[in-house]
């Protein structure tokens, strides 16, 4: 069955304008799941031959090798302007200088917490990387970016991805912008069979770790069924903004940027939460008006049909407790003082804070990472970062013989507390060896 989730709040507020649809799906539908199934045991199956068939089906493109050559990309990368290349190289340097302060964020330690007692935690690089870079209505090259660069700057050693052909086309764009963040093997491939193809691997594709991006509903579904036989980056939905704005914010802004998000597809939803009745009937208005000959409205304007709300209430607390609610992917504070949601707020992807900035640019330009939590999953969890593609791993040592002895006494009570007789006589051998006592369970002698 379906998961669907309605937001009700505590906070009460007055609603002008309410989503036609009440309900947030939290999962696939039972078709795409049986789709999803039987294409992955398909090509754990047949390999090479099940993703070919799969690509000539869904994108009518079956090649002898999906793998680009150099001369390949040598090729694209040749045909994409120069002034698209210079911003790609921007935008990547952006995002590699987050990653990078991120990585520095991180450290590895030891202690000793006693005499000859080490312990210690390191932050480990996966070794392989799976990066899926949409194709569909839109060529989502800023996902080479995010998913790529971050990798790399962890220190994966291999990074293998993927993006398909948009309408029969190679998305050049897109290819130079993954060969420019540094992926290891660039793959003309799409949908499940590039997701099953990176995780289970085939004769001519080696298996990853962990696989990361954004994608449809069938991507989607095929990275949780992949869920424990490889890592993913976390369970995406449609992208979602919410808007928290006072009586300071300009109404056209705000529904620019409602819409500019709506755009992704019809299911997107994009909220206005605002302690001014005003400035949300402005807002539906603006929305109106520019939804009339936007080129982007049968997905924007059936998005906010849709999933569309603006909530009008008394105070701005009442207004973070209610975002806080949504627990929305994209946060945008238009509020006089916008770094008080810092303080106030909880349960968000990502914030952007003041007019001066907009999700658009955290999707496109930026730096921060744009592969967020959606369906509430940003109660538990943050986005991508340069933090997921690492092993917080620790180690211990013990090379003093008398604190040896002392653990080995302890282990064997408290093991045998909870039954593990094998655990106590672990810790037995070490008290019997290094302070000379005897085994109740044996009569072997260490030599002293």
């Amino acid at each position: 069955m379906t998961a669907t989730t309605a937001i009700s709040s505590a906070v009460d507020s007055v609603m002008l304008k309410e989503p036609a649809q009440n309900s947030i799906n939290r999962g696939s539908t039972p078709e795409v799941r049986a789709t999803v199934e039987g294409v992955i045991a398909d090509i754990r199956e047949r390999g090479d031959a099940a993703v070919r068939e799969y690509s000539e089906k869904f994108d009518k493109y079956a090649p002898e090798s999906f793998l680009l050559s150099k001369d390949q990309l040598d090729e694209i990368i040749a045909r994409v302007p120069e002034q698209t290349i210079e911003d790609i190289k921007f935008v990547q340097e952006q995002v590699r200088v987050m990653a990078q302060k991120q990585l520095e964020s991180l450290s590895d330690f030891e202690i000793e917490t006693m005499p000859g007692v080490f312990l210690g935690q390191k932050n480990v690089p996966i070794q392989a990387a799976g990066a899926y870079i949409p194709g569909g209505k839109y060529p989502l090259l800023a996902s080479a970016h995010m998913t790529i660069i971050t990798a790399k700057v962890a220190g994966v050693e291999r990074v293998a991805a993927c993006t398909p052909l948009i309408q029969g086309e190679v998305p050049d764009a897109t290819v130079a912008a993954m060969y420019l963040a540094g992926a290891d093997e660039i793959y003309l491939l799409g949908g499940i069979q590039a997701v099953a193809a990176l995780a289970v691997g085939t004769e001519t594709i080696k298996p990853v770790n962990m696989l990361a991006g954004p994608g449809n509903a069938f991507v989607a579904e095929a990275k949780r069924q992949l869920f424990g036989e490889v890592g993913i980056d976390l369970f995406a939905g449609p992208t979602e903004v919410l808007i928290v704005a006072d009586e300071h914010a300009d109404p056209f802004i705000v529904a620019v940027d409602l819409l500019s998000q709506a755009e992704h597809g019809p299911d997107s939803p994009a909220v206005l939460i605002t302690t001014s009745e005003e400035l949300g009937r402005k807002v539906i208005e603006h929305i109106d008006t520019i939804l009339v000959d936007m080129p982007t409205r049968d997905y924007a304007g059936a998005a906010w049909r849709d999933w569309g709300a603006v909530h009008v209430v008394e105070t701005l607390d009442d207004a973070y407790v209610l975002a806080d609610e949504y627990a929305y992917e994209h946060v945008q504070i238009l509020t006089e003082n916008p770094r008080e949601a810092l303080e106030k707020m909880h349960d968000y992807g990502a914030l952007f804070l003041g007019e001066g900035t907009c999700v658009s640019y955290g999707d496109k330009v930026i730096g921060t990472n744009h592969v967020l939590p959606t369906r509430g999953a940003a109660r538990y969890t943050g986005g991508l970062w340069v933090g997921k593609y690492l092993r917080t791993v620790t180690y211990q040592e013990v090379t003093n013989t008398e604190s040896s002895a002392f653990f080995g006494e302890l282990c064997g009570r408290a093991a045998r507390v909870e039954r593990f007789e094998g655990h106590a006589r672990s810790g037995d051998v070490r008290a019997a060896k290094y302070r000379g006592t005897g085994l109740s369970w044996s009569d072997h002698t260490f030599d002293s």
